[in-house]
Formats: structure tokens, sequence, C-alpha cells
């Protein structure tokens, strides 16, 4: 049984959320919020797998929300946003969270979304990826972080450069000419070595290290 946590600001929608997800046979809401600070102490009382959160609301928003949780949680962080991507979701992926889906998603694709976070991947697209980057090179705290990359070899360092770019794992086994048991090795030992949550925490990762640049 996967255990949700859904956070919104508008109560009617919260309530929607978790009759859909209550809906599924391996899910169930264990807990809601209706602020960042509600939902923080939601995940401390109840550590749930996964949670569902908004991001613009009142007081504490649902990065600094994000930010917190995964600070001393495992939860995994699901962006809910109005818009397909807008200003905040790259600062909630850097907070943490393991990716985003917009409000009017499918409920099909929202419950299996909550799936795939809980099973430890990120919910980055090929699309979603591209977008990201874009809005990455915009931003002025973007940084090359010096050593992040110290020891990562180098096959290592092409998994995670076709990862930045999109490219599911299947799709590497066939860049790299790897098994899938191979690439997952690589990806795990990458999880580790750069102290990663999940795919999405990777993509930041290597950007920010300089391993990969806008439009290369």
């Amino acid at each position: 049984m996967i255990d949700v946590v859904v956070v919104d600001d508008q109560a009617l929608l919260r309530g929607s959320f978790q009759v859909l997800v209550d809906s599924a046979p391996d899910l169930r809401v264990v807990g809601e919020a209706g602020d960042g600070a509600s939902a923080v102490s939601a995940v401390r009382r109840t550590s749930p797998d996964v949670v569902l959160m908004d991001v613009r609301m009142p007081g504490m928003d649902g990065i600094e929300a994000t930010r917190q949780i995964a600070s001393f949680s495992a939860a995994r962080v699901l962006i809910l946003t109005t818009f397909d991507l807008d200003e905040y979701v790259y600062s909630a992926l850097r907070a943490g969270a393991s990716g985003f889906l917009v409000k009017d998603t499918p409920p099909a694709e929202l419950l299996a979304a909550i799936r795939v976070v809980a099973g430890g991947d990120g919910l980055l697209s090929p699309s979603v990826t591209r977008r990201l980057i874009a809005e990455f090179s915009r931003t002025p705290e973007r940084r090359e972080v010096r050593g992040l990359l110290e020891g990562v070899t180098e096959r290592e360092r092409e998994v995670l450069g076709l990862i930045a770019r999109g490219l599911s794992n299947t799709e590497i086994t066939q860049e790299l000419h790897l098994s899938v048991g191979t690439v997952k090795t690589h990806i795990g030992r990458l999880l580790h070595k750069l102290q990663a949550r999940d795919r999405a925490q990777l993509v930041i990762a290597a950007y920010e290290s300089g391993l990969v640049t806008p439009g290369s």
C-alpha cells in the first residue's frame, strides 16, 4: 500500500484528490494539509511514501515545505502546478521534489505518477526535461559546482549525461550498448555518489556540475 499526503490550499480540490487517490486499491490518503507548515507536520505524523504538493499556498509555500520534508523524510514529493511549467517548478525540484504534474492531469495518469514516484523514479519526461533545461539556463543562481562529480567514473558520467537529456533506461541501453541491469547499476551508483534522491535530482546535478550545459 502506498501512503499519500495531499496538500492544497483549496479544500474542494484537496478533497477531490483524496477521493481519487482512495479509489485506487493500492493507494490511500493518510493525511492532508492546506498550507506548507501543516504539510510538514502531516508528513512527520504519518510518514507517507508520497506527498502531492501544491506550490502556491498562504504562509509557507510548497517549495519551502518540500525543502523541509526532504531534510528529514524519505517521502517523495510530487509537485502539483496550475501551469505546465511555472517559475516555481525548477526551485521545487532543487528543493528535493521528485517531479511535477499539472493539476488537470487525467486521473489515471495522476495515479500512475504517484506509483512511479513511490517506486523511486523521478517524474521527468523528455519534454519536461527540455523545459527544465531552458529554465535552468535562465536562472541567475545557476552555477557550476566544482568537484561535484569527483569519484564518478567516465561511464557513469556518460549515463548521467544521457539522463540529463531525458533518455529512459531503455534508450540509454541502446545508446551505450549496455544491458538494462548494467544501466540500473550505474544509476544506483550515481544516486549514491551524488547523494541524489532520484532521477530528477540527477538531472539537476548534471547541470550544476557543468557536465551538461543548456543547448549542448
